[in-house]
């Protein structure tokens, strides 16, 4: 059901996109690195054992800038920066180690970035088979790495698939020329499939893909071309995210700002991309995720058993997500901490006897009370609200979820709120009602991307 335009306009504001609670803009930075040692261990004892531990390792480098990007990344060719990197992840993986009071159990990896293909099969090789030295691996883990179909190599995908890697990411966005050209990702339709065709036939068992609607020069007719080739391929998963215009943050995108769809177009090219995978049989799973019925993405959808945190919705429940690298953001449910960004303090950081957290947040009672609401209201279209949130909504807000129950968007049943179909369409806007640490910093000028 597709939301009319006077409602489109009503809610297309900006909004975070509740990857955490507090978003981290809005940390407290509260943490110093002594009580982070002490809640990881604390973390670890109590749910370590038991869940695993996921990892979000963060690889950087690109070798040439997609100018809509807005990913932490470093645009060189330069090969002497592998080497002190690699050694760098490594160092801060054995600092948790050291604290860690057991034996760590993998239950994720993910390879982010950047371009982690950016590296040579043997670096990837040596970095996993060195974090998973002295490690045990969950019977269902998930290792997973996102590819550059430019880039991913065979040998790339057998070396990770050795390693236990079955999951793999493609950044398609569009397949249309004139919209590659602009953002700066050429990428042949043949070199997608060679990338795909090859993963597929090593036996990786998930295929994502990445696509982006409200680029430059889209229109519904480039996109049902771009669809029509996805069909062919037919990936097991695909993120259909709204393009982020964050020009001041993101200069590079004024390249081609004046080539942007307006928010109605915008809206028009969602629509009309969620209709073409409702019927090429894809599930919708969640804000942005759409995968194929027997996934087990959409089989955790179905049971209840969904989950997100900064890498988007999975199906891991682990409360300890420990993220390695420039920029990477841990979560270890009693806190947040983010890295140093810029790489070379990084890894001046980690191989000294500290580690490099930029930012941190200190997780109050009841913050966790209120991450709780929006995880089940993103990942199960429904949540009880808890007093203890209900007693602090303001009367804008209140206001507001009325408002939203009269269009259509939700529903309210004594302290449950249940979003309906076209709610979902403006999930963060409803997230967002809920979100104390967000009223409460209304002065800060936070920039978030709009919803829509």
């Amino acid at each position: 059901m597709q939301l009319p335009a006077e409602l489109l306009k009503k809610y297309n504001s900006q909004a975070p996109r509740y990857t955490s609670y507090p978003t981290v803009p809005l940390w407290e930075n509260n943490l110093d690195t002594s009580e982070w040692s002490e809640l990881v261990k604390k973390a670890f004892q109590e749910f370590g054992s038991e869940e695993g531990i996921s990892i979000y390792i963060h690889l950087p480098f690109c070798e040439s800038l997609c100018t809509y990007c807005g990913c932490n990344k470093r645009i060189t060719k330069n090969n002497g920066v592998k080497d002190p990197y690699i050694q760098a992840l490594l160092a801060e993986w054995n600092k948790y180690k050291l604290i860690f009071t057991g034996k760590p159990k993998i239950a994720g990896i993910h390879l982010g970035g950047g371009t982690p293909t950016f590296f040579e099969p043997f670096y990837l090789q040596h970095l996993i088979s060195s974090l998973l030295d002295g490690a045990e691996i969950t019977t269902n883990a998930e290792f997973s790495f996102e590819g550059h179909p430019n880039n991913t190599t065979f040998e790339h995908l057998k070396t990770l698939h050795d390693l236990g890697f079955d999951r793999v990411s493609y950044g398609i966005q569009d397949f249309d020329v004139r919209v590659q050209t602009a953002i700066h990702r050429m990428q042949p339709f043949e070199k997608v499939k060679h990338a795909t065709d090859s993963a597929r036939i090593l036996g990786y068992t998930s295929i994502n893909y990445d696509l982006i609607y409200g680029l430059p020069h889209q229109t519904v007719e480039t996109m049902g071309e771009t669809f029509s080739k996805v069909y062919q391929l037919r990936p097991d998963r695909i993120a259909f995210y709204s393009y982020a215009h964050l020009t001041s943050a993101f200069p590079a995108q004024k390249s081609f700002e004046k080539f942007l769809p307006s928010d109605s177009e915008k809206s028009d090219l969602y629509e009309f991309g969620r209709s073409l995978l409702l019927k090429m049989g894809y599930v919708e799973v969640g804000m942005d995720h759409f995968a194929l019925p027997n996934d087990p993405l959409t089989l955790a959808k179905n049971n209840g058993d969904l989950h997100r945190n900064f890498m988007g919705y999975t199906t891991l429940p682990s409360k300890i997500l420990i993220g390695l690298g420039a920029s990477s953001i841990s979560d270890i449910y009693y806190a947040y901490a983010q890295n140093e960004k810029h790489i070379s303090k990084y890894e001046s950081f980690v191989m000294k006897d500290t580690f490099a957290i930029q930012k941190g947040h200190f997780q109050t009672k009841l913050d966790i009370i209120v991450r709780e609401v929006i995880q089940n209201l993103i990942c199960r279209k429904l949540a009880r609200i808890p007093r203890e949130v209900s007693e602090r909504l303001s009367d804008d807000q209140l206001m507001t979820l009325k408002d939203m129950e009269k269009d259509g968007l939700l529903a309210i049943n004594d302290d449950e709120i249940t979003v309906s179909e076209p709610g979902m369409k403006v999930i963060r806007n409803i997230c967002s009602q809920f979100d104390l640490r967000l009223a409460e910093n209304q002065s800060k000028k936070v920039l978030f991307s709009k919803t829509i």
